[in-house]
């Protein structure tokens, strides 16, 4: 599964990544297309309590079942910081894309791995596979 920022511009980067990964042959739980949840439109959440109870649930349930969670390093997140404990507490790997420099010490200190590129992320991936 990809995390990155959905409400603050990213949505798009996450699009790439998950096609990316695809083309590379990695089989990926699309937390986006799966179950309509582009919600990347909605400025405000503030009036809609049951549309918020939907994705986050949905977003859980999904990264109870990825054994990897990929995370964005572009921007802030609050979602995608709570899937990265949530994740973390769960037992699963954790992978830090950070193509740029991140001025935080919180997503570095919850990441089992950092890569810098898709090349390092296709590599680490391939050998995490075959363990």
């Amino acid at each position: 599964m990809v995390c990155g920022s959905i409400g603050y511009g990213g949505i798009s980067d996450i699009k790439d990544l998950y096609s990316f990964l695809g083309s590379k042959g990695f089989e990926i739980l699309d937390h986006i297309r799966y179950g309509g949840m582009d919600y990347s439109d909605i400025r405000d959440f503030r009036d809609r309590k049951d549309l918020s109870r939907k994705i986050v649930e949905h977003d859980l349930k999904l990264v109870k079942q990825a054994d990897v969670l990929v995370v964005i390093a572009k921007s802030p997140s609050f979602g995608t910081a709570i899937e990265v404990f949530f994740a973390k507490n769960s037992g699963k790997i954790i992978v830090l894309l950070a193509k740029e420099q991140v001025p935080t010490p919180w997503p570095v200190n919850f990441s089992d791995y950092i890569v810098t590129n898709e090349g390092e992320l296709v590599k680490l991936l391939s050998d995490l596979k075959k363990r």
